[in-house]
């Protein structure tokens, strides 16, 4: 039997170069866990993660952003710790707080502020966060500001035995600074 070769030894170069060069920049969200930009611990016994995740959709997009216009989902794990008051659950939500994230391209100075809001999904349970563009290109360098407060006095109501104990708010204002972060894996990431 004679078999006739046909010589496409150029396309198969360039599909071998494709395969090489090209696919791996396409990055999913199962090969890239989420940036973790820091951790912090605070009164009363609440752990904070600050991460910067793969954007996604969120419902409501008109809170939380849409998917398409957005680089990053900016977000905060906030839960009770071992030192939390009488009564909390270790790793529980810490519910009615008020977060945001100030953004800032540490080329350009641009800026960009957006305010977390909870909401849930499989991997964090709840959590405060937002789908945002970053001020800048995905491949510039970030610093990010969390300012972290608890409800207004009025937003939630505290009994006898909390005040005795913890106070009469749930935590006083605090600032997490966090500088020289590239999401560029992050903001080129897609879920699905």
């Amino acid at each position: 039997m004679l078999v006739k070769v046909v010589h496409i030894g150029g396309l198969l170069m360039k599909i071998y170069s494709f395969i090489i060069l090209v696919l791996p920049t396409f990055v999913c969200a199962a090969d890239l866990p989420e940036m973790v930009i820091g951790e912090k611990d605070i009164e009363p016994g609440i752990s904070l993660i600050f991460e910067g995740a793969i954007k996604d959709d969120v419902a409501p997009s008109t809170i939380f952003g849409l998917e398409a216009d957005s680089d990053i989902h900016i977000e905060v794990v906030a839960t009770w710790n071992e030192n939390g008051p009488r009564g909390s659950v270790s790793g529980g939500f810490v519910a009615y707080l008020d977060i945001t994230a100030l953004i800032t391209n540490q080329s350009s100075g641009e800026e960009r502020l957006v305010r977390l809001d909870p909401h849930l999904n499989m991997s964090d349970n709840f959590h405060y966060a937002r789908n945002t563009k970053l001020p800048g290109e995905r491949d510039e360098i970030y610093s990010v500001v969390f300012y972290v407060s608890g409800p207004e006095i009025s937003e939630v109501g505290m009994h006898y035995d909390w005040r005795e104990e913890v106070g009469d708010r749930l935590l006083d204002g605090q600032t997490f600074k966090f500088s020289d972060l590239d999401f560029s894996r992050i903001a080129e990431a897609t879920r699905r």
